[in-house]
């Protein structure tokens, strides 16, 4: 096990990679001390090690919740990357900082970067945020195929009936992982339209998709 000197040592080396790697160790320490070794790292001038010392604050966060809100809250709105930003929606979502949902959806509709809007939902997905219902879905209708699909997912982990009519006809998709993705997400709403549309995707001509189904129709076989 790395001693907290040898890892602050690369934490402050020159070279990008040596903190990068000094960020990775900090999972082999005490969480608590990790927590406090890492905070310069989420400001550093490196976008690489920025990105893995607040990808990281996932886990770590949970030290101090309130002063992780803070320092994933600053890089979320103010990171000049978008893959910083994108890390610090990921890492709000793991935490379940729901006290950052203003930022998250303020974020979301003054950007069109598709990476942002799927990291923004998947955070959503991961809070069980009750206000995000709505902005969920916008993504549904978005240009950008992934985000759709992640606001899919999204919709049948919050458990809203409300998303039943929304999910339906993206079970008529072209794309087989829509379809997947919508077995799924009907698969924890309960109502006697979503076993119509999964009886019709036991069907389907993709064998995952129709397993899928079937595994839900039929629980017990």
């Amino acid at each position: 096990m790395p001693h907290p000197e040898s890892i602050q040592a690369l934490l402050t080396a020159d070279d990008a990679g040596d903190r990068i790697s000094g960020i990775n160790q900090l999972r082999q320490i005490d969480p608590a001390v990790a927590f406090q070794m890492i905070q310069p790292a989420i400001n550093d001038a490196n976008v690489r090690v920025r990105y893995a010392a607040v990808s990281q604050l996932a886990s770590l966060g949970m030290q101090d919740r309130h002063h992780a809100l803070h320092l994933l809250r600053d890089r979320l709105l103010n990171d000049p990357e978008l893959d910083v930003q994108a890390a610090a929606a990921d890492s709000l979502g793991a935490l379940k900082l729901t006290e950052a949902y203003d930022d998250l959806e303020k974020l979301y509709h003054s950007t069109s970067e598709w990476l942002i809007h799927v990291s923004i939902v998947a955070a959503l997905s991961e809070m069980g945020e009750p206000r995000a219902f709505e902005l969920l879905c916008m993504a549904l209708s978005s240009d950008n195929e992934l985000v759709r699909t992640v606001a899919i997912g999204a919709l049948g982990e919050f458990g809203d009936l409300r998303a039943i009519p929304l999910l339906i006809p993206y079970a008529n998709s072209d794309d087989w992982q829509v379809r997947y993705r919508v077995v799924q997400a009907l698969s924890r709403l309960d109502s006697p339209d979503v076993r119509t549309t999964l009886e019709h995707l036991a069907h389907d001509q993709v064998e995952s998709v129709a397993q899928e189904a079937k595994a839900y129709l039929n629980p017990t076989s």
